[in-house]
């Protein structure tokens, strides 16, 4: 499996953050999603239905952003 190194200075082109800010956007609401399907005790059980349409959108968010990134850094890589 290829990996992909980022450096700690901001990446420079404008795709790398926006792909960035997707993928690091997106994980915190699958993370949050998640944790809507497992509510605590005295709270209302929540719509497992719509819970499931978010968990899935996130994870194609999440997807998504790792494409552009590969592809994004691939081309970089390759010129």
């Amino acid at each position: 499996a290829a990996s992909v190194f980022f450096p700690s200075q901001k990446p420079k082109s404008e795709l790398v953050r926006t792909s960035l800010r997707l993928l690091t956007s997106s994980a915190y609401r699958l993370q949050s999603e998640c944790r809507k399907a497992l509510p605590a005790e005295p709270s209302p059980a929540p719509d497992i239905q719509l819970v499931t349409q978010q968990v899935i959108q996130c994870a194609y968010d999440i997807a998504k952003a790792a494409k552009q990134l590969v592809t994004i850094t691939t081309k970089e890589n390759n010129n």
